[in-house]
């Protein structure tokens, strides 16, 4: 066995479970090897935060990781999928998160790739994140890993704590729609501040998205009979979180649509109201109009009857004043003004 000197990391967490119990926690990685060999029996969860090459090079190494698996675990970003190579299937998924403070909506995910080796579950972290709700979820569940036993029940558990997440975030964006869609939907078109609420919905929806959308596909793929993760005990459940994932997904999709649809109605107000405006600044115009023509008509130095008399400025005024005010009454009830 390799010597304690020859590991530079320490993993953040270890454990061991046989028959779904916990036999083992908190050891160093120079000890994986024995207690693996001393309980044939038993799974392994490593967990790693943020570790480089070489750090994943001694994991590597023990548990036959492939490269380009190794390289996909180090870098940021990877999309969301699942690849299989000979001797372990390799996933890479997101965590995320909805909080809403002081009517701000803050979205924050983090990226975890595993390896699922045939006794091992390897998850790399590349951001803080708690992993109590992993942890939490395995130990909830002991008749379930007792009845399998095998890396698959901790993979369900991983998956099913992930999907859970996300499909909390989605019913927190939803509940912070609420809160803006009355609002938005106001007569007259929503304030400036409220409307850009409303886009920056919609660009934590297509965050999220990005994160859910390949979610069916990945648990699906992970039931494949051909990887030999899921026995006939974990499928029923890997089902149940696949047909999470697919509400999720069909949630996301709904609140894009929602999102459009109050932006596109607010749009549709604005336009409304500013035809509305408009029309009364035509309306007012036309009003105004009368005794401007009126009186420069009068105010010609032409003859015209009663110029120059009392007669004529009185019979202008009456012009102007019934003109004005029966076209006021006539755009007023075609609703003008």
């Amino acid at each position: 066995m390799t010597s304690p000197a020859s590991y530079p990391f320490c993993p953040t967490e270890t454990r061991l479970y046989e028959s779904g119990k916990v036999i083992a926690k908190d050891f160093g990685y120079e000890q994986v090897a024995s207690l693996l060999d001393q309980h044939p029996q038993a799974v392994l969860w490593l967990d790693l935060f943020d570790p480089d090459t070489g750090d994943l090079d001694v994991v590597a190494k023990q548990f036959q990781l492939h490269p380009l698996a190794v390289e996909d675990a180090v870098a940021d970003h990877e999309r969301p999928k699942i690849d299989r190579y000979p001797h372990h299937v390799f996933l890479n998924v997101y965590a995320v998160d909805i909080a809403t403070r002081e009517s701000v909506t803050q979205f924050g995910k983090t990226e975890i790739s595993a390896f699922v080796t045939p006794r091992a579950l390897i998850t790399v972290r590349k951001s803080p994140s708690d992993t109590t709700r992993f942890v939490g979820r395995w130990d909830s569940e002991t008749e379930l890993g007792a009845a399998s036993g095998g890396v698959g029940f901790l993979l369900y558990g991983l998956l099913d704590v992930v999907v859970d997440g996300q499909y909390a975030a989605v019913q927190r964006l939803d509940a912070a729609m609420d809160k803006i869609e009355d609002v938005l939907l106001e007569e007259g078109g929503a304030p400036r501040a409220v409307r850009l609420r409303g886009v920056h919905q919609r660009k934590l929806l297509a965050a999220l998205r990005r994160a859910v959308a390949p979610m069916p596909e990945l648990v699906s793929q992970a039931m494949r009979s051909d990887l030999g993760l899921v026995d006939e005990k974990l499928r029923p459940y890997y089902r149940d979180v696949e047909d999470h994932t697919q509400h999720t997904v069909d949630e996301v999709e709904h609140l894009r649509d929602r999102v459009d649809g109050l932006l596109q109605a607010d749009l549709a107000e604005q336009g409304n109201a500013l035809n509305d405006t408009t029309r009364k600044l035509a309306a007012w115009a036309a009003i105004i109009a009368v005794p401007t023509a009126l009186t420069g008509y009068f105010g010609q130095n032409l003859p015209y009857p009663g110029y120059e008399q009392m007669s004529g400025f009185l019979a202008s005024s009456v012009l102007i004043v019934v003109i004005s005010v029966g076209l006021y009454f006539y755009l007023k009830k075609r609703g003008w003004l």
